[in-house]
């Protein structure tokens, strides 16, 4: 599994710290979008953008998103087609996030999430199992929306 990881300068310790996460206890290959320091401003669209052009050319199968609340990240990043991103705060939503919404980017905040509780959300949503059926019927009427 692949998996791109980016940020804003809000979200940068906590992307840090689950890049390491992800990379040494998981086996998974990460990609690493940026930003690269806390120090300078950055724009979250341009790495909400990133992270989704990177599902959508299947460079990654998934990605991790985050600004300093993870709300502006997400909303720029359902704006691309084909993008489901769900900004998650606790175990349940981010189990939620994959069993019924099928959410193929996960995001939260640097600055309103803690790394314990970041690492269960990764944890559960990438073990979670897509449900399909009434939710895909649910997510098909959103595809002619785009």
């Amino acid at each position: 599994m692949k998996i791109a990881i980016a940020s804003d300068h809000g979200a940068y310790a906590l992307k840090q710290q689950i890049v390491n996460y992800l990379s040494e206890n998981k086996e998974i290959e990460v990609l690493d979008l940026g930003t690269n320091d806390e120090k300078t401003s950055v724009d979250y669209p341009d790495f909400a953008k990133k992270a989704a052009l990177a599902i959508q050319n299947k460079i990654v199968d998934c990605a991790i998103i985050m600004c300093g609340t993870g709300i502006g990240i997400s909303i720029a990043a359902n704006k691309f087609k084909g993008i489901r991103a769900a900004l998650c705060h606790d175990a349940y939503t981010a189990q939620m996030a994959k069993q019924h919404n099928n959410a193929n980017i996960l995001a939260f905040g640097g600055r309103t999430t803690g790394i314990e509780i970041a690492k269960q959300m990764i944890d559960i949503w990438l073990n979670t199992k897509y449900e399909a059926g009434r939710h895909q019927l649910r997510l098909d009427k959103m595809i002619d929306n785009v």
